[in-house]
């Protein structure tokens, strides 16, 4: 009894020792626990950019919960095709007399303020088409009727500009075409633009508006001459340049008043500037003319031939840099941009 007392008490005390490690062992663990748990607590208030770029999958998570606006966008939509597949080809077209503009309007209720986007693809050229007028309200209600949807079947971001030349003095298509270009920039920096007579109506919609590495004529046949080109070098009706061919050649001369000239002088133009016209094929690039009388206010132009003969001398002063107008108004509507103009008057 006297050996076991004291050897008992050792393990006693030893027992009472080995206790107390365990529980500094226990509490240490849990204060790295503790720890952790706080060190780690931050992380959900982190900003959303830091969060994407965490490592850990809560982090993640955390961040889509945080900022779900930042992955709600709209995919991209994809360049629309080479080639249209709403393409028709051929139609015949109407010209009812009972035809009404607010018909029109509601054909085309895709068309906002005269421009059309489609709205599945990203349109390979943003096109503006202008088309100088005066008088001519019913041809230009035809021309609006079929043009629309020709141009929205070859899926064109688009915008039709229409010229109005105020007043009644002689009529000046090539200074209206200049005096369009210049506001349709104002706009947009359009890569194309169609120069379009109001009374030629497009047959066939695979003859694309479009721009082509040199300037297009569009206009190979009409009705009128036996779907045949007028003659050769013919580059009037619905032309298209691209933005810099047109700035290339100083765009039309501004001194072609009355009917016939101005485009000859254009092709002049172009050909200075070593450019070559291209067209469409025959049996595409077809065209319906609209018939009228020639108006009062657009004889022929009697001058026109010896103003031709001094385009060489004066194309890079008379044209774009040279065209003085003023806007008396400019109307955005449903289907196109009126803007009426005072282009002044002939110097003698």
């Amino acid at each position: 009894m006297g050996f076991c007392s004291p050897v008992c008490k050792v393990f006693r005390r030893g027992k009472y020792i080995l206790l107390f490690l365990i529980s500094l062992s226990v509490l240490a663990w849990i204060a790295h626990l503790s720890g952790e748990t706080i060190k780690d607590a931050p992380v959900s208030f982190a900003t959303p950019q830091a969060l994407v770029k965490g490592d850990s999958l809560r982090e993640k998570l955390n961040a889509l919960a945080a900022t779900p606006d930042r992955l709600i966008t709209p995919a991209p939509k994809e360049e629309c095709p080479q080639e249209s597949p709403l393409l028709q080809g051929a139609l015949k077209l109407s010209f009812e007399s009972s035809l009404k503009l607010k018909d029109v309007e509601s054909d085309n209720k895709a068309v906002i303020e005269g421009e059309y986007e489609p709205s599945d693809c990203t349109a390979r050229q943003s096109v503006a088409i202008l088309i100088p007028h005066r008088g001519r309200e019913k041809h230009l209600l035809y021309l609006l009727h079929h043009l629309h949807p020709f141009l929205q079947r070859q899926q064109l971001h688009y915008a039709i500009y229409i010229i109005q030349q105020a007043g009644d003095v002689t009529f000046n298509r090539a200074k209206l075409l200049n005096v369009g270009y210049l506001e349709a920039l104002k706009d947009y920096s359009w890569d194309c633009f169609i120069f379009h007579d109001v009374d030629l109506v497009p047959e066939n919609d695979h003859n694309v508006y479009v721009c082509d590495k040199q300037p297009k004529h569009l206009v190979v046949g009409r009705n009128a001459t036996g779907y045949k080109l007028r003659y050769k070098g013919y580059f009037g009706g619905v032309t298209a340049m691209n933005k810099e061919q047109f700035f290339q050649v100083n765009g039309f001369s501004n001194n072609y008043w009355g009917w016939g000239g101005e485009d000859d002088d254009l092709r002049v133009r172009v050909e200075l500037q070593k450019m070559k016209i291209v067209r469409p094929p025959a049996d595409i690039a077809r065209y319906t003319m609209v018939f009228h009388k020639r108006d009062s206010g657009n004889k022929i132009n009697k001058d026109r031939m010896r103003l031709l003969g001094r385009t060489p001398l004066v194309w890079r002063k008379d044209g774009l840099n040279s065209c003085t107008y003023k806007t008396m108004s400019l109307e955005r509507l449903p289907l196109y941009v009126n803007v009426t103009v005072d282009i002044g008057k002939p110097l003698s």
